[in-house]
């Protein structure tokens, strides 16, 4: 699942991953992820910053609905509280946008 609310850099992340391979389902937002398909999936790319919510939200709504899965989270605004809070509420690495095609890829290795 990829959450990204621009549409230029959420269309070139799908790109990217579906020629490595995977199965994207990407959405614009937190309520249209949460929404949206919920079939298996097996990792979350999320923006922090989303015009709808968050990114740590978002995976707090998907905990608690019995997701365990990987979630990664990307932010243009990294910082110690942030990197903190994401760790806590179960993200990994938290990957600093801009963000190369491989360090996208290699973040899901």
């Amino acid at each position: 699942m990829l959450i990204e609310d621009d549409e230029e850099v959420r269309r070139s992340f799908q790109l990217l991953l579906q020629g490595h391979g995977y199965e994207v389902r990407a959405f614009a937002g937190a309520r249209s992820a949460m929404a949206g398909d919920h079939s298996p999936f097996d990792v979350m790319i999320c923006d922090y910053r989303l015009p709808d919510g968050d990114g740590l939200s978002v995976l707090r709504a998907m905990r608690e609905g019995g997701w365990q899965g990987r979630a990664i989270p990307m932010t243009g605004f990294p910082d110690a509280r942030l990197r903190d809070e994401a760790r806590a509420c179960g993200f990994e690495a938290v990957l600093e946008k801009p963000l190369r095609a491989r360090d996208l890829v290699s973040a899901l290795g």
